[in-house]
């Protein structure tokens, strides 16, 4: 008997062929060749699974990889958990958990193995544990911290909203903002919201929400509150609403993981987490700029209650309004007064009055600096001339020195110069007449 391929059902498998020392007939396969066909079925129909079992023999390897046996009552499967992929929590032999990947085979040693692409704890306690380890590790790594969170904006132009498109928190959020700020523009990117990958849908969502006008903002169309928006180019959310409705702890797990944790952090449009009901609480609560009790909530703390404002504006509008009347009545009777020549004429006579007053109180303001500035000029000129006086030479004659003087009048201070002249004579003055001496 001679085939040329293995058919299984209606498909042919492919990859199979005759080894090249086999002849036609034998049909002879290598076992690398029926491996790869193997491989090649099992990888193109099991590209995701998802798959919950017990971990045993779970082995941390000291290159980064993990290696376990998933198992159950009925069987057992290879996994292995590359050290590219992040985890949440540390797994342990006999923890319950959910995992995420494909069916791939090892062909050195002809096994099929899951190749995980996540994995979560399926239990209660080991949800738990892994939300606890998250927490303590994001806490230390200040993604908590108040200093870095951003206010929500007071009147946003703009929501984005990333949620389930089939989901009730949806509708009420929608319900919400019809209501209480149907000016605003919402633009709905929905995203899995529960299950084993729905973190990184969610993420990629708040990811793509910023990149959205990177390039040259266009003004956005226009469209009512509650159409479905696609992601428009060039206009980005001034507020983001991500979360869901209520659920179990399972529910809501996409909230607890890293993956999303992290993408509101890097957000830079500010993030409002809107997760189950107000005794729930996700990591993605405490990292995200404010967090509402239920997603009706985060619909109201994302915008101004329209009715309100209408009221605050109609309350401005009366005031106004009310006193442009006062106004206007005073200036009605002003001009009535003014029409009235004897009210013209005492208003006239009080106008003088008053500028009289003014211009009397002006006058005796400048008298007095006047004289305040003659007495300071008086006061300086005599103590100037005290000093003047104290420096005559004849107040200093009255107190008993004398000056020596040449007989052509020059006062000569020092007796030398006098020498120094070869002077035979001179003239000593005195407080009340002058001699004339001689020198030997």
């Amino acid at each position: 008997m001679a085939w040329n391929s293995y058919k299984l059902g209606h498909s042919t498998l492919p990859g199979l062929q005759r080894t090249d020392s086999a002849s036609a007939d034998s049909g002879t396969l290598s076992v690398g060749g029926l491996t790869k066909a193997i491989r090649t079925m099992l990888e193109s129909a099991f590209t995701e699974v998802v798959v919950e079992g017990e971990l045993s023999n779970f082995v941390n390897h000291r290159s980064g990889h993990r290696y376990f046996t998933l198992k159950d009552a009925d069987a057992q499967i290879g996994g292995v958990f590359w050290k590219s992929r992040s985890l949440n929590f540390t797994p342990k032999d006999g923890m319950k958990v959910v995992c995420r990947g494909r069916i791939t085979v090892y062909p050195p040693q002809g096994k099929y193995q899951l190749d995980v692409f996540q994995m979560r704890p399926s239990g209660i306690g080991d949800l738990q544990q892994a939300y606890e380890e998250l927490y303590a590790r994001l806490e230390a790594e200040g993604l908590f911290d108040e200093s870095r969170k951003r206010p929500i904006p007071r009147f946003p132009k703009t929501i984005g909203i990333v949620t389930s498109a089939d989901g009730a928190a949806l509708q009420d959020i929608l319900s919400v903002l019809r209501r209480r700020y149907p000016v605003v523009r919402v633009v709905v990117r929905a995203a899995a919201v529960q299950g084993v990958g729905a973190e990184l849908d969610v993420a990629r969502a708040i990811r793509e929400f910023n990149l959205v006008g990177m390039s040259t903002p266009q003004p956005p169309p226009r469209t009512e509150v509650g159409e479905y928006v696609g992601l428009a180019p060039n206009v980005a959310p001034d507020v983001l609403i991500v979360g869901r409705g209520g659920g179990s702890l399972e529910d809501l797990w996409a909230f607890n993981e890293e993956a999303v944790a992290r993408a509101i952090y890097a957000s830079k449009i500010p993030v409002i987490s809107a997760v189950g009901h107000e005794v729930d609480f996700t990591i993605a609560d405490f990292v995200a700029d404010l967090r509402a009790p239920t997603p009706t909530a985060a619909a109201e703390l994302a915008t101004p209650d329209a009715g309100e404002l209408i009221s605050v504006l109609d309350s401005v509008r009366s005031g106004i309004t009310r006193l442009m009347r006062q106004e206007i009545r005073q200036l009605q009777r002003d001009v009535v007064s003014s029409s009235d020549p004897r009210s013209l004429a005492s208003a006239i006579s009080n106008a003088i009055d008053t500028r009289r007053e003014r211009m009397n109180a002006e006058i005796l303001s400048a008298t007095r600096s006047v004289v305040h500035n003659l007495e300071r000029k008086r006061l300086l000129l005599e103590r100037d001339s005290a000093k003047l006086s104290a420096m005559n030479p004849d107040r200093v004659l009255e107190r008993g020195f004398t000056a020596l003087e040449t007989p052509e009048g020059e006062v000569i201070p020092r007796l030398n110069q006098l020498l120094e002249r070869g002077e035979k004579a001179g003239i000593l003055v005195f407080a009340d007449g002058r001699i004339t001496v001689r020198f030997d």
